[in-house]
């Protein structure tokens, strides 16, 4: 748009299009801080309307000291009002501190639940990442390095000096000139035959035995016998 100089005319900004683009009045933070800002003023509010009430009471003695009637009723009058507008900023007071109290309870559950979607976004990303799939190949891939490791190291662990036998076939060659070494030894040292030791024949006469001695005897006793007869 041209003005009548030529220049084009700059819109401009209104006061509360740039307010509401500096803070925005829905924030629960922005919120309880002019909730809170509210209390003080109704506090603020009441305190001076205490300080009235004071003034008129003792206002309302003066006037009966004097004998002024009158002014002491309209007086009290005024401390009725006075005192009617405390209990409406109590009220207020206690509407305000109850919507601090509720949107602080709102605004940590809202914080709660964004946490939550966020823990539960990152879960599933990390899941989609991650896949069942892809684990299944690294598990694999690992199962196949650690084999190939072991390939290695078995290589590694092979003699390499070419003049080492095997084990056994040395073990069976040492047997074999210990077995030759014990047929020569034999073959040098002929042993003789063992004599057999054999029994003395006594030179003496074996004893007569007894039973043999006792029947002469009787013998002879019965031939004397029958030769007396």
């Amino acid at each position: 748009m041209m003005n009548f100089f030529g220049r084009k005319k700059v819109p401009e900004v209104s006061t509360v299009s740039s307010r509401s683009a500096v803070s925005n009045p829905t924030d629960p933070q922005n919120t309880i801080v002019t909730l809170r800002q509210s209390i003080v003023t109704q506090e603020k509010r009441e305190e001076h309307i205490e300080r009235k009430i004071t003034q008129v009471i003792a206002e309302a003695k003066k006037k009966m000291a004097k004998g002024d009637k009158k002014g002491a009723l309209f007086a009290m009058k005024r401390k009725k009002m006075y005192e009617n507008e405390v209990d409406k900023i109590q009220n207020v007071k206690m509407t305000l501190e109850t919507q601090v109290m509720n949107l602080e309870s709102a605004a940590q559950n809202a914080a709660t639940f964004n946490a939550m979607a966020q823990g539960n976004k990152t879960m599933k990303k990390i899941r989609n990442d991650v896949g069942v799939e892809r684990v299944d190949d690294i598990m694999d891939e690992i199962k196949e390095e650690m084999e190939l490791a072991n390939e290695v190291n078995e290589a590694i662990a092979q003699p390499v000096d070419p003049l080492m036998a095997d084990e056994d076939e040395l073990l069976a060659e040492l047997q074999e000139l210990e077995m030759a070494d014990l047929d020569a030894e034999l073959l040098a040292k002929p042993t003789a035959a063992p004599s057999l030791a054999l029994p003395t024949v006594p030179d003496s006469k074996l004893p007569a035995p007894q039973l043999a001695v006792d029947e002469e005897d009787d013998l002879r006793k019965l031939e004397a016998e029958l030769a007396g007869l």
